[in-house]
């Protein structure tokens, strides 16, 4: 795996971080840290991304970057918010993970 595609993958966990950091801040008294974390890693999630798309194209490299974000923040509603787990849901995010792991085999 070229540096690139660490920066992509780095770039895409920070872009979990940044909802998390939304829902935080919506509870009492954690708004302020909630924020934090949500500006902080859409900034560091945005540098990573730029990095890795020096070498991977801009278009794989935004499918992969938003597809392990939404992926991960959708596994991380199911596991710290209690989000409905449905077949259709589930079924849903494993196919974006499907997408994701196509793009990288292409690429």
């Amino acid at each position: 795996m070229t540096r690139a595609w660490v920066w992509l993958i780095i770039a895409g966990l920070f872009e979990v971080g940044w909802p998390l950091g939304l829902k935080v801040s919506q509870a009492p008294g954690r708004f302020a840290i909630g924020m934090v974390a949500a500006v902080s890693s859409m900034v560091l999630s945005g540098v990573f991304l730029w990095l890795a798309q020096k070498q991977i194209p801009m278009g794989t490299a935004y499918l992969v970057w938003t597809g392990i974000g939404g992926v991960g923040t959708f596994a991380l509603g199911l596991v710290l918010f209690r989000e409905p787990m449905t077949v259709v849901r589930v079924t849903g995010a494993l196919l974006i993970l499907c997408g994701v792991v196509l793009l990288k085999l292409g690429h």
